[in-house]
């Protein structure tokens, strides 16, 4: 086995620490405040969220309790990157976003922003007019 194998994460360590991120993130929690709560540093809970250091099960149940949500939240959806559809508020499913974009615009504060503030829209004719204007912008930009 090479070194290289050796110091690569496993897939299911960067999931569940991409999870734990996203968690904390949902519930505007820093990582020096999870830290804090985990008796840790927040570089180790960075080490736990880029899936470098593996998450034990005594302290992956520690988390669950401080982010409010099941063990399990914490596998949801591993394995199933390329096989989700990601939707919206919009009927058809998103033509050339992968679950795993999806999850990694979730992981920015900017993603659980717009994501929080989107939902609270009630309104269809505004959702679908601020989503053609974001498709807009991006099309835009990628020009």
């Amino acid at each position: 086995m090479s070194e290289a194998s050796r110091k690569a994460p496993h897939p299911i360590d960067v999931h569940v620490g991409s999870r734990v991120r996203l968690r904390r993130m949902m519930v505007g929690m820093s990582q020096d405040k999870l830290a804090e709560a985990l008796s840790l540093t927040f570089q180790q809970v960075q080490k736990y969220e880029k899936g470098i250091n593996r998450v034990g099960a005594s302290r992956l149940f520690q988390i669950s309790k401080i982010l409010n949500v099941p063990v399990q939240f914490f596998y949801d959806d591993f394995g199933q990157e390329d096989e989700i559809a990601v939707t919206g508020f919009a009927e058809e499913a998103a033509d050339d976003t992968s679950a795993s974009e999806f999850m990694e615009l979730l992981s920015t504060p900017e993603g659980v922003q717009l994501c929080k503030s989107f939902s609270q829209i009630q309104d269809v004719t505004v959702r679908r007019k601020l989503l053609d204007l974001i498709k807009a912008l991006a099309e835009t930009h990628n020009s």
